[in-house]
């Protein structure tokens, strides 16, 4: 049963970021470590030990993507082709141009914005495949100009990948794909081996050791982010539909029994209401232990004094899904401070961004919406900046730059200056 708390009662902190299990700390680091020695010897034993098959060759071939598209359909190709193209609208206004200016005569500055060489998405296949997760960071990756987008995915027991991975892996344009999977797959992509190329940055999300072989390769590859379990929070007055909460909360909880659904809001009405519906919902769910689990967990509905004050709870939790579940949203957008992505109105539950609208879907966790942003073409992307200074305008400068180097006693910093004026 989902808990009712008054505002009152409930601490607003910002949340805490768990670290990893002691033991999946350790067991992370072995198999990178055994990646790293015996490469593709290792992704073999630890290919066919997790996930019970035999593989020889990691890469997935021409024709069975080609096979996938077909077992996939005609209709869902379609749907995934709608929706990539809503994705690939939304994110071409995200992409950057370098600049260059001429602040003075013989100063020459600029800016260069660069895609990184190689990116290498995760997509999980474990308890759920989501094709989603491939269009989400493959389009931003393709937009900013990646040379080369790998996506790594473990097989199924008989060496097969999900159909629809496969399917908008060549829909979005993936240049190659490899049957592996778990914390092997994150080291093979940020150390290479003889088979799987080593990537310049690795993004997706992932069960724990993932999430923690992420965190181990970090420094050697970039990362988008460390996703932790998925959130979900309801803003919603007495004038909301408790069926249609309910559906929305429930979306999260399915999940994973990790999961946080919440919902903040001043009727005392509708949080019982919601909490009759999340109940008689639950029983017809197919994943309904995992929800039930999450919503049991950490499921809660908060009540409180004011709309005002559930913008205010709602800032300090930082979710990653925030619905304004509120007539005229768009009066109370300027309320939010901290969310990785915002659903405005009560005809806009978080799963058609999940899916289909365009923002992305690989949004900051575990309140890291207090200072990080949602997946984008920024992500594949570097810049790097460039001066140029004529001999006269060094001159003009260099008795500021001498001084200044000085100051931090840098002695031959001020002598590169000193010997050109």
């Amino acid at each position: 049963m989902i808990r009712i708390i008054k505002s009152g009662d409930f601490a607003i902190e910002r949340p805490v970021r768990g670290t990893a299990l002691p033991e999946v700390v350790t067991d992370v680091s072995v198999i990178i470590s055994d990646v790293i020695s015996r490469g593709d010897s290792a992704l073999r034993e630890l290919t066919q030990r997790f996930d019970g098959c035999l593989l020889d060759s990691f890469e997935v071939t021409a024709s069975e993507i080609d096979a996938a598209v077909d077992e996939a359909g005609a209709d869902f190709i379609g749907i995934l082709e709608r929706a990539a193209k809503n994705i690939e609208e939304f994110h071409a206004r995200q992409i950057r141009h370098g600049y260059m200016m001429t602040p003075r005569d013989g100063v020459v500055l600029g800016q260069r914005v660069l895609p990184i060489s190689r990116a290498g998405l995760y997509v999980p296949g474990g308890t759920a495949a989501y094709p989603s997760t491939v269009l989400m960071n493959c389009i931003p990756a393709k937009l900013a100009g990646v040379g080369e987008i790998i996506i790594a995915t473990p097989p199924s027991a008989d060496g097969s990948v999900n159909a629809g991975i496969l399917a908008a892996a060549k829909i979005a344009g993936a240049d190659r794909v490899f049957k592996v999977g778990g914390a092997q797959a994150i080291a093979a992509m940020a150390y290479g081996t003889q088979t799987i190329p080593r990537v310049d940055k690795i993004t997706g999300p992932g069960n724990a050791y993932v999430a923690e072989a992420k965190r181990q390769v970090f420094g050697i590859v970039g990362i988008d982010m460390i996703a932790g379990p998925s959130d979900i929070l309801v803003i919603a007055d007495v004038n909301a539909d408790p069926v249609l909460v309910a559906a929305d909360m429930l979306s999260q909880c399915e999940h994973g029994e990790d999961s946080v659904a919440v919902l903040v809001t001043d009727s005392a009405v509708l949080a019982e209401s919601v909490c009759v519906e999340i109940e008689a919902q639950l029983t017809v769910l197919p994943r309904e232990s995992i929800a039930r689990e999450s919503v049991n967990t950490n499921g809660k509905i908060i009540l409180a004094d004011s709309l005002e004050q559930a913008f205010e709870i709602a800032n300090e939790l930082a979710p990653e899904h925030l619905e304004i579940f509120l007539d005229e949203p768009f009066s109370h957008l300027d309320k939010v401070k901290n969310a990785g992505s915002v659903f405005l109105g009560k005809n806009t539950p978080e799963a058609v961004g999940d899916y289909f609208a365009g923002p992305n879907h690989t949004i900051p966790t575990s309140g890291t919406a207090w200072f990080s942003s949602p997946l984008s073409v920024d992500d594949f992307t570097k810049k790097s900046s460039f001066t140029y200074y004529s001999s006269d305008a060094i001159c003009e400068v260099g008795a500021d730059v001498v001084a200044f180097a000085e100051k931090e006693g840098f002695s031959a910093h001020a002598a590169s200056v000193r010997k050109r004026m």
